[in-house]
């Protein structure tokens, strides 16, 4: 061995001191090697659990994964079906309201209607000549012997006209050199034949000239001396009473709008411009609305109203398009004698209008389905009924958006209705108490077969169909549809308001089609309200508005205004002054 290996091999006691001093005993071998091997065990104990630890989060993970894939598999696969099943209920669906609404909108264009009749208005003639067939004319044949008003005319006898109507007498004589017989004996009269022929006099226009003389005297000791000018509904305006109440009546009553009866009065060689009457009629309705006022405190005091609105367009209404929608909201009652129907204007649908319309009125108010009506009809001493003939009328729409216009199960509603409608038909003239009896015993049978029909119907129609939005439409307004039984004097629809006053606003709202300013539609909406509660009374609208607006001026009191409401007016008064005013 080398010196240099010599010098760098470590000795056996230097190793010996590295290692640690070895066991001098057995006893002390045999402690050390026990201390080894619990600390190997311990060692491999702590090696062997986070190997396990190791293989269960491995296997668990592996689980996990191997789970969450089959369960996303199943459940994507049931998705999917749902989804697929969700889809083509959802396209059957919409393709069924689609197929409902072209089958309505066909319907309402080329079908009949019992509601609309405006597209027979171009064939009018055509279509009553072919409906008549071999009916009898009333105004063609012979003459009828005598008047029989009230009563239909015999087969091959004309109805007689009105009695009451002016005669002019036309005599047709044979001559004098003609009434000597063959012999020379003179004829005797012994008879004669009568036909009576209707006429129409051309609408005459003329000009009242009022002359008011002055005097003075000459030597100038006195102012002059002149009659007062007689009090006029509109100062200062060369519009007579005659002429604001024809022109009132041709617009309101008739339909007709301005522009077009601007035409009219040019065909008489006479220049109004339909400026000058709208002007007027601004200005008509403002002295008018103190009886306006009057109809309201009257209207107040029905134990029953009824209530309805329809769209106005007015083109310069502040802060709105001219495409805005306004609205009229008209309400029809009053106390027994005493009809009033009143319209009033308002730019929105809210449901705080009728608050505000009906504030202090206690009693049952008609309307139809709208939710606008919730706040008036939750007020202390309102009670809310709703139409029939709107729960009706959505059967009728599902039965023509069905498939060739049939449904049994519309069919059946409508039935059920049918035989209420009839129980009220029969009930016409029979008092509040016989009215309130036969309700009892003849119609709420037949309501409880339409609820007992609509429980069973409603869970297995779809809610988006028209049938099952007529279900949905009865359900909802089932407590307030069956109330009408609970008195004989409480109606069972809305069909007096939308009939004769909605309707006439419709027609003529088809021809003047908007109004120009706020201010024209608050007019519009006084005047209808007076034209319509005289046509309610009873009353001829042109003499009753004469009448009123030939008087008004000259009324001091409140009682002098509410004299002349058409109630307080009897038809001999105004025939009188039709009379003295030609």
């Amino acid at each position: 061995m080398s010196d240099r290996h010599a010098a760098t091999s470590p000795s056996p006691t230097e190793n010996a001191s590295e290692i640690g001093a070895l066991p001098t005993s057995v006893e002390a071998f045999q402690a050390a090697l026990q201390a080894e091997r619990q600390r190997m065990a311990v060692e491999f104990n702590a090696q062997w659990h986070a190997q396990i630890a190791l293989e269960r989060q491995a296997l668990e993970a592996e689980f996990k994964t191997r789970l969450e894939t089959e369960i996303h598999a199943r459940l994507g696969a049931e998705f999917q079906k749902q989804l697929q099943d969700g889809i083509a209920a959802g396209v059957a669906e919409a393709v069924q309201r689609i197929l409902e609404q072209w089958r309505l909108s066909r319907h309402s264009r080329f079908g009949p209607s019992s509601e609309s009749h405006q597209g027979e208005l171009f064939n009018e003639v055509e279509a009553v000549a072919d409906q008549a067939g071999d009916t009898q004319d009333e105004h063609e044949g012979d003459p009828a012997s005598a008047p029989s008003l009230g009563t239909r005319p015999k087969r091959g006898h004309r109805r007689a006209l009105p009695p009451e109507l002016p005669r002019i007498e036309l005599l047709i004589d044979v001559p004098e050199a003609e009434r000597q017989c063959a012999c020379g004996t003179p004829l005797v009269r012994i008879g004669e034949d009568v036909s009576e022929q209707l006429d129409i006099v051309p609408m005459q226009i003329r000009v009242i000239r009022t002359v008011r003389p002055r005097y003075a005297c000459p030597k100038g000791d006195q102012a002059p001396v002149q009659q007062s000018a007689p009090a006029q509904i509109l100062p200062r305006s060369n519009f007579s009473a005659g002429f604001l109440a024809m022109m009132a009546v041709v617009k309101y009553v008739d339909g007709l709008p301005l522009a077009r009866f601007e035409k009219v009065m040019a065909r008489h060689h006479v220049g109004v411009p339909r400026q000058s009457m709208a002007r007027a009629m601004i200005r008509l309705a403002q002295a008018l609305q103190s009886l306006h006022n009057l109809a309201r405190d009257t209207l107040l005091d029905a134990p029953v109203i009824h209530m309805d609105e329809t769209t106005v367009q007015v083109l310069k209404e502040p802060g709105r398009s001219p495409s805005a929608k306004s609205y009229m909201w008209v309400q029809r009652g009053g106390p027994p004698g005493r009809t009033v129907v009143l319209f009033d204007y308002e730019a929105s649908r809210s449901g705080q209008i009728p608050v505000r319309l009906l504030e202090g009125w206690q009693g049952y108010l008609m309307t139809d389905g709208y939710e606008g009506y919730a706040p008036v009809a939750r007020l202390p001493g309102v009670e809310h009924l709703a139409c029939a003939a709107h729960a009706r009328r959505k059967f009728v729409e599902a039965k023509r958006a069905s498939p060739n216009g049939k449904s049994a199960r519309a069919d059946y509603a409508l039935d059920l209705f049918a035989r209420l409608y009839r129980i009220e038909a029969k009930l016409k003239d029979a008092s509040d108490a016989q009215r309130f009896e036969a309700r009892q015993t003849l119609s709420l049978p037949v309501l409880q077969k339409l609820r007992t029909w609509l429980d069973d119907t409603l869970p297995t129609v779809t809610p988006k169909s028209k049938l099952g939005e007529a279900l949905g439409y009865l359900h909802k307004l089932w407590p307030r549809l069956i109330r009408y039984t609970e008195r004989g004097d409480l109606p069972i629809d809305n069909n007096i308001l939308e009939g004769t006053a909605i309707r006439p606003f419709v027609v003529g709202r088809k021809g003047w089609l908007f109004s120009d300013t706020p201010a024209g539609a608050h007019a519009s909406a006084v005047l209808y309200s007076l034209l319509e509660t005289c046509k309610a009374n009873r009353r001829e609208p042109y003499a009753w508005l004469r009448f009123v607006l030939e008087r008004l001026p000259l009324a001091e009191t409140i009682d002098d205004i509410e004299a002349l409401l058409p109630w307080n007016i009897h038809d001999q008064d105004l025939a009188m002054n039709l009379a003295a005013s030609k």
